[in-house]
């Protein structure tokens, strides 16, 4: 077991630092001098001079790379160039949101998703099966920003129940904030409940199938006893699943903040990108990347828990 972690975390450092190297070399790879766009149109050679030296784009990029790790290890993500604010503090201020966002469409999509992947699964061929299986379909089949705008029509502009767009902070007023997060959480969990249904389902009926079920029943165990150890067993493979899906929702979730006019970690990137603003694009894309990488590991580390055998001989199966 500990050498197994002690292999993940490594690994997990490596991939870090490609990482890093990655998105200084993609950031710097984008059409256009940053100095000149900085600058804008009424540029001057000498502003360009200047900003070329003030944020240090006339030096290599070894040097560039070695100075943007070193300001990240003391906490300095830059100045944003759109904002002139720093970056940090546009990250503190954004990205709780979309986390937000992300833990309670988590939350929707796995009560959705497991409860239907269950029910599919224990009566295959069923009418519940199909009717979950025609729900798994529609979630990861229609486009978030369809079901969206979908759902503005219906909730804000016909029925009048929810907000059509905009954010209260939790802090300043928690009913409402809530009430504003409805439909975009709906909107994030329908897709999500959708893949964990189907893995749930898949999962399920593996472990229905196996012999220890099929000893269990012969057994004369009641039932539900049975799904409900089946269920334990299939929880590896949902682990996965679920934190995959959680760092996707943290940096995917951008359609939807522009649908819903959410000023989250998704809008900002949306916004660094169009305004060339180089400090905030690759502080974002950067804060994604280990994002992925720590949620992979911590996955690992739960596998790890939840399967003996990979306790013992230290190795996936």
């Amino acid at each position: 077991m500990g050498s197994f972690l002690l292999r993940r975390t490594g690994a997990t450092v490596v991939t870090l630092v490609l990482g890093s190297i990655a998105v200084f070399l993609g950031v710097r790879a984008l059409p256009g001098d940053p100095a000149t766009v900085m600058a804008g149109e009424s540029s001057t050679p000498e502003m360009i001079a200047q900003i070329n030296q003030q944020y240090g784009f006339d030096k290599s990029l070894p040097v560039q790379y070695l100075t943007w790790l070193g300001q990240l290890a003391q906490g300095n993500f830059g100045t944003s160039t759109q904002y002139r604010v720093p970056v940090a503090s546009l990250v503190a201020e954004r990205l709780p949101v979309t986390i937000e966002l992300a833990v309670l469409a988590m939350l929707v999509g796995l009560l959705i998703g497991i409860s239907a992947g269950v029910v599919s699964a224990v009566k295959p061929g069923s009418i519940r099966d199909y009717v979950a299986n025609g729900f798994g379909l529609f979630g990861l089949s229609v486009p978030h920003f369809w079901l969206g705008l979908l759902a503005i029509l219906i909730f804000a502009v016909t029925l009048h129940w929810l907000p059509a767009s905009g954010f209260v902070g939790f802090a300043e007023d928690p009913a409402e904030n809530l009430r504003r997060m409805v439909m975009p959480v709906l909107v994030l969990g329908t897709g999500l409940s959708a893949v964990i249904m189907r893995q749930t389902r898949s999962a399920l009926l593996g472990q229905l199938s196996a012999d220890y079920v099929r000893t269990a029943r012969s057994k004369g165990v009641p039932h539900r006893t049975e799904v409900t150890h089946a269920l334990r067993n299939s929880l590896t493979t949902l682990t996965t699943i679920v934190g995959l899906q959680l760092a996707g929702l943290i940096s995917g979730a951008v359609i939807t903040e522009q649908i819903f006019v959410i000023p989250g970690f998704g809008n900002l990137v949306v916004n660094a990108v169009t305004n060339r603003d180089y400090p905030a694009v690759q502080s974002a894309v950067l804060i994604t990347v280990v994002g992925y990488v720590v949620v992979n590991l911590l996955v690992d580390v739960a596998y790890a828990y939840l399967n003996p055998r990979l306790r013992v001989t230290g190795e996936t199966e």
